[in-house]
């Protein structure tokens, strides 16, 4: 039986949002964050943002008193009083992210470094339609507001789902095999029913956004995703590459077999088609080399600096994925590194950054917070 729809009212209200005011503050934010629990001194902030010592004191004093900044303790100097060292407050505010797959729905929350504090997940049949999936999106962000956080303060929730989708009207399209979502307006529907600001994406450019904000994360990259679909987020110059209408980074639709199988994008020979069906006979390493050719023709077409692997399929046999197409690239003579993404919810992380990535200046595209 599907969970009622609840009422704005009946929704629990978030507290204010503490929100930075300008770029330089959004800057600041970022380093604390990267900075850890070891902190980073006011004269540290100065050096790497290019402000003056005055600037940064007054933006960190308006961290500080809306309580996202804390002292951290001291440092030593080389010369006179010690430096005060100030941190990031994690648990300052909380994002609410929500990977909606084909057959599995997770919902998560997380801090404001990014870091899960609690996670829900059910089954769900996206064809069952709009109505009742997201009934069940609704009764699991509630439930998970629920769970102890009384007054916590909630910045909005990023959704990933299936594409393809426009993100800048948080509308799907004929979502591959589901068309029945065409038109649907999830982000205006989910933003009523929640209560709080909401941001739409698809799953792999939510988790390329979520892998593009890690320390140390490499400039260019693409993160391929198997699991109920083939798909992949890209991230050039260190920030998620959309296009214009959210269409870039449609892997899984790529012709690689003219006269191939039908897909239920209306192609033929698509790579996901081919990809997943091989992984039905159970023929892992063969669906690796259909991958690692997707991968090749994405590391020629964009010279990109790394191929991160990820989705449930990739995590079930991570070794034989990885040296597939580790084989594939290196046979074309392509030199571009290959990892796996080993967290199992990747897509649900990287959806609550859409909603956290604003916060630190991470994220340049529409992003819908009050």
């Amino acid at each position: 039986m599907n969970a009622p729809t609840p009422t704005r009212a009946s929704t629990p209200a978030p507290a204010p949002v503490p929100a930075p005011r300008g770029r330089n503050a959004a800057l600041v934010l970022d380093l604390l964050r990267g900075a850890g629990e070891a902190g980073i001194s006011r004269l540290e902030l100065a050096e790497r943002t290019g402000l003056t010592p005055q600037a940064v004191s007054k933006i960190t004093a308006r961290l500080r008193a809306e309580g996202l900044a804390t002292e951290a303790g001291h440092r030593a100097s080389t010369g006179g009083k010690p430096r005060t060292v100030l941190r990031l407050v994690p648990s300052a505010a909380h994002a609410v992210g929500v990977h909606l797959d084909r057959d599995e729905l997770t919902v998560l929350l997380t801090d404001l470094a990014g870091a899960a504090v609690a996670l829900r997940r059910r089954p769900v049949d996206l064809g069952a339609g709009a109505g009742p999936v997201l009934d069940a999106v609704t009764e699991e962000v509630r439930a998970l507001l629920g769970e102890g956080g009384e007054g916590r303060t909630v910045l909005g929730a990023g959704v990933a789902m299936p594409g393809p989708l426009d993100h800048r009207t948080g509308v799907p399209g004929r979502v591959t095999g589901f068309p029945e979502w065409a038109g649907h307006p999830v982000r205006t529907e989910l933003a009523r029913r929640l209560g709080l600001p909401v941001v739409l994406d698809k799953d792999t450019n939510a988790a390329a956004l979520g892998l593009a904000v890690r320390p140390g994360a490499p400039g260019s990259f693409a993160y391929v995703h198997l699991g109920t679909g083939l798909g992949t987020g890209l991230v050039l110059g260190g920030a998620p590459l959309r296009g214009d209408r959210t269409g870039a980074g449609e892997l899984g639709h790529q012709t690689v077999q003219l006269d191939g199988p039908p897909c239920d994008c209306g192609g033929r020979g698509c790579l996901e088609v081919l990809c997943l069906a091989a992984v039905a006979r159970g023929e892992h390493a063969g669906a690796a080399r259909i991958l690692g050719a997707g991968a090749a023709n994405l590391v020629r077409l964009l010279d990109i600096d790394q191929v991160l692997l990820g989705g449930r399929v990739v995590l079930a046999a991570p070794e034989v994925f990885a040296d597939g197409v580790r084989e594939v690239l290196a046979g074309l003579g392509l030199t571009a590194p290959v990892g796996v993404v080993a967290e199992r919810d990747a897509v649900a992380e990287g959806a609550a950054w859409l909603t956290l990535a604003p916060v630190f200046g991470k994220e340049t595209g529409p992003h819908f917070l009050a």
